[in-house]
């Protein structure tokens, strides 16, 4: 019975899902915030998730982007739904260069079968915080066959 309420919380059901991911898991990612239509996901920095030049690599900020959005879209979501990424389209605006990184998902439109959500990476300097990923995500209300 417990395990079904758990369920049923939308920030219960992102949790467990959340701890499904072994991507983020091997990244060091970790759910910050859960709210409805709202997930932070925060990375703290690792030279070898860096590129050559010492700045979070693209494809890690898009990772954490992607699943802070498709999070985002899951809160609004039913018991025995499930959410997939059909498309996003990240902007570059600075160096992903900090101390730790959070990416943010905000449900902008939701829907039926496709919710549109903004995504930001920033990366943190102590408390400096630096926008350094903008972008939109499609995501998918899925039944899991």
């Amino acid at each position: 019975m417990a395990a079904q309420q758990a369920l049923a919380d939308p920030a219960g059901r992102v949790k467990a899902s959340f701890d499904q991911q072994t991507v983020m898991r091997l990244l060091g990612a970790r759910l910050d915030v859960v709210e409805p239509g709202r997930v932070d996901i925060g990375l703290p920095y690792r030279a070898d998730l860096c590129q050559q030049n010492g700045f979070l690599h693209a494809g890690i900020s898009t990772t954490i982007a992607d699943s802070a959005g498709g999070y985002a879209a899951y809160t609004l979501f039913g018991p025995g739904e499930d959410v997939l990424t059909s498309e996003f389209k990240m902007n570059f605006l600075a160096p992903a260069k900090g101390d730790r990184y959070v990416a943010s998902g905000r449900v902008v439109k939701p829907g039926k079968r496709l919710s549109i959500c903004q995504v930001e990476v920033h990366a943190y300097e102590g408390e400096q915080a630096t926008l350094c990923v903008i972008g939109l995500l499609t995501a998918v209300r899925v039944t899991p066959r």
